[in-house]
């Protein structure tokens, strides 16, 4: 199965919208290869909290962690880039945040924890590295 559409059915993305549409980006984006840090909407960083318990910390541990699995959305990217990355805290939870980058900064759109799908998918792809 490509990785575009395995990507796009672990996140529970319609094959329809999403098939074709998100790469895996092989290293970093050159944007976020230039990010120096984080920028809030305090509105999702709430929200991130009350639905999935997921802290500010644990999300921007995932960027300096590796592995780190970083796909385009090009479907949603109209405004600005959107990418997926999957990725483990520093204490071992494995999530998934939805983010863009503004100038030098990642500003995190959502994140919560992988699926069962999302971490098989994540595991087999670690091995092949």
């Amino acid at each position: 199965m490509a990785y575009a559409t395995r990507i796009s059915r672990a996140l529970g993305l319609a094959d329809d919208v999403y098939d074709g549409n998100i790469h895996r980006v092989k290293g970093f984006p050159d944007d976020l290869a230039r990010c120096t840090g984080f920028e809030w909407d305090a509105g999702n960083a709430d929200q991130n909290w009350e639905t999935h318990q997921v802290a500010r910390g644990e999300i921007e541990s995932i960027f300096f962690n590796r592995p780190l699995i970083v796909a385009s959305d090009l479907a949603h990217s109209q405004r600005e880039p959107r990418y997926a990355a999957l990725g483990t805290t520093d204490q071992g939870r494995r999530l998934v945040i939805i983010f863009t980058v503004r100038e030098s900064m990642v500003r995190v759109i959502s994140a919560r924890d992988m699926s069962r799908r999302e971490r098989r998918i994540y595991e087999q792809d670690i091995s092949k590295t």
